[in-house]
């Protein structure tokens, strides 16, 4: 695949900067850091966004979550690997995520008033905006994920 744009970070540097200062905000009162990274690998996973997804599974490994929660994130409806907390959250990252087909439908919304406060739940929906918008800007001009040669397919 061939970028679009070389730098598109440095081409709308006052946009990056204050989405950069949204991101900065979950740290302090956002969702918690594990959460976070699930959120926005499921929404990338939706979006098809393999930089993104690249991303943040790299990320959650990082920060202590297991290979099989990421391989499984996509099934995690069937699986019993997530706790209710995560399950709202999916929830109402997909109906977010997929907003024309869904219509962000009261049950999901009822999950996540279960498990998050007012201030939780605005949060998370602007979590699940930030990582729409980073997922489109890496969509939109093809950025490339980077590829270490263990990973490629064999010749």
């Amino acid at each position: 695949m061939t970028p679009r744009l070389k730098y598109p970070h440095k081409s709308a540097p006052d946009g990056i900067k204050a989405m950069m200062a949204l991101e900065a905000s979950f740290e302090k009162s956002g969702p918690e850091e594990s959460l976070r990274h699930l959120v926005k690998l499921r929404a990338s996973q939706i979006n098809g966004c393999a930089f993104c997804i690249h991303m943040h599974a790299t990320d959650a490994r990082k920060h202590g979550d297991s290979e099989m929660r990421l391989y499984m994130l996509n099934a995690w409806r069937e699986s019993t690997l997530y706790s209710d907390r995560e399950r709202a959250a999916l929830a109402w990252t997909e109906a977010l995520t997929l907003l024309p087909q869904t219509g962000a439908p009261n049950t999901d919304y009822e999950l996540v008033k279960a498990q998050f406060s007012e201030a939780e739940q605005v949060q998370l929906t602007l979590l699940i905006g930030a990582i729409n918008v980073w997922n489109r800007l890496q969509v939109g001009f093809r950025a490339s994920h980077p590829v270490d040669e263990k990973d490629k397919a064999p010749a």
